[in-house]
């Protein structure tokens, strides 16, 4: 066999880390990030990151500049 006969599946590209995704970005891309990294949409991330703002008493705005810092 000359490795023609059996061709290779195709293969799913690998996800690379987590990125700032600049492209779909309201402030720094980090929940669009987010959201990119783990196949959902953008708006329930950033719900998401209010509501934890708001019931964590600001908490998560130090976890947002951190990744926003830290990313990229």
């Amino acid at each position: 066999m000359n490795g023609l006969d059996n061709p290779r599946p195709d293969v799913t590209p690998v996800k690379q880390g987590f990125h700032l995704d600049r492209s779909n970005a309201k402030v720094f891309g980090v929940c669009a990030g987010i959201a990119r990294h783990f196949d959902i949409d953008p708006m329930i991330v950033r719900v998401a990151f209010v509501a934890g703002t708001v019931l964590g008493f600001g908490s998560l705005l130090l976890v947002y500049l951190a990744i926003a810092l830290i990313a990229d």
